[in-house]
């Protein structure tokens, strides 16, 4: 029978050693195949976001364009129905071979201007959603002492957001992003949800109220969330309006009709309701550019204004520790803060100067390209 060899535990030892070294070369491998993917996908859709950019910028111009003639042919844009929904087709446009463009709109303007809303509206839009009175009220007061210099509260609520980590005050001028919703007092518990995200909350905030500034919500264009809050109609006139707008119950047969004066709304809707506080023109018009080239894709989201449309807002906030030790003096020059203006309002008014200079019949009031674009998460529940 052989003796085993005094060398076996050794030969054992260098093999595990071997095995050890193999298992953290191909971890590090792995790893390093992983990484270098990554980095080439991120290349990649860097190339594609330039080659398809191009593209969606074009039909951007093309759209602008049949929207300034339907502008000047019927004394303003009112709704899609009027014909320019497929602004492409309808200037004869064709994108480079194998690539598809959609163009879709939302109106801006046809939702509530958050810099004039008012208690009332707010709560009723509030109460709308299903919130009780008292929280309703609440939440619109929270907003309103947000955005309102010099404002009383109307409910009992103590705020003092001097004993934040990081004190800071009421800025006193509209929202200028749905952002700052995170830092107001109960309606940020009402917006997001326990880790900080938006809640649906937060996106149906979003699709009935605006940023920009313009003096009444489009009717053509307004949900009922809007109908509700601004003309306070009941849910019977809300059918009415819809039924009228979308050429369907009543209206099946004239087809889509857009309201172009107060009187015909009232007639449409009937008895009750305020049909004064709504406008029949388009002032902010959201344009979505998607151009698609294969499993390559890009978005362009930009919100023009017409001439003599919605504007942002540029309203400095205050400074309330200044303006407090001022308060005795009658006639001063207002202080405000020295924070700098948001780069959305700064490219907004560079593009009104320049839209001025070149006569352009469009102002640019926003624009955001792919990830810029927020988006809810696609299982939110639809309202």
């Amino acid at each position: 029978m052989p003796r085993p060899s005094r060398n076996a535990p050794q030969r054992s030892s260098v093999i595990v050693l071997v095995l050890v070294m193999l298992v953290f070369t191909a971890t590090a491998l792995t790893a390093f195949v992983e990484k270098a993917g990554i980095d080439l996908l991120v290349e990649v859709r860097q190339s594609d976001s330039k080659r398809l950019r191009q593209e969606a910028y074009s039909a951007l111009e093309v759209t602008l364009a049949v929207l300034e003639d339907f502008r000047q042919a019927d004394g303003g844009l009112h709704s899609a129905a009027e014909g320019w929904g497929n602004p492409l087709t309808w200037a004869g446009w064709i994108p480079s071979e194998g690539r598809t463009v959609e163009v879709t709109f939302q109106d801006e303007s046809g939702k509530i201007p958050l810099g004039h809303a008012d208690m009332t509206t707010l709560t009723n839009l509030f109460e709308d959603w299903q919130m009780s009175p008292a929280d309703a009220g609440k939440l619109a007061d929270v907003l309103l002492g947000w955005m309102q210099n010099g404002y009383v509260y109307a409910t009992p609520i103590a705020l003092d957001y001097s004993e934040a980590t990081v004190p800071y005050a009421e800025p006193g001028r509209p929202m200028r992003s749905f952002g700052e919703l995170a830092a107001i007092d109960y309606a940020k518990d009402v917006f997001f949800d326990e880790n900080g995200l938006p809640n649906a909350n937060y996106w149906r905030f979003v699709n009935d109220v605006s940023v920009f500034t313009f003096s009444q919500p489009n009717v053509n264009g307004a949900n009922a969330d809007v109908m509700a809050a601004v003309g306070q109609y009941t849910d019977a006139q809300r059918q009415h309006i819809g039924d009228y707008l979308s050429g369907t119950g009543q209206y099946a047969q004239q087809g889509q009709q857009w309201f172009l004066n107060a009187s015909t709304l009232a007639s449409v809707a009937g008895l009750g309701g305020n049909a004064a506080t709504f406008g029949t023109t388009i002032s902010a018009l959201r344009v979505i550019i998607t151009v698609r080239e294969g499993r390559s894709q890009f978005k362009l989201s930009a919100v023009v204004s017409p001439q003599g449309g919605a504007t942002i807002n540029q309203t400095l906030a205050t400074n309330a520790t200044a303006a407090a030790s001022n308060a005795s003096v009658t006639t001063s020059t207002p202080v405000t803060s020295a924070a700098q203006p948001s780069s959305t309002a700064s490219s907004a008014n560079t593009a009104a100067a320049a839209s001025q200079t070149i006569n352009y019949p469009f102002t640019l009031l926003e624009m955001l390209e792919d990830d810029e674009i927020p988006q809810p998460p696609p299982d939110l529940p639809q309202t």
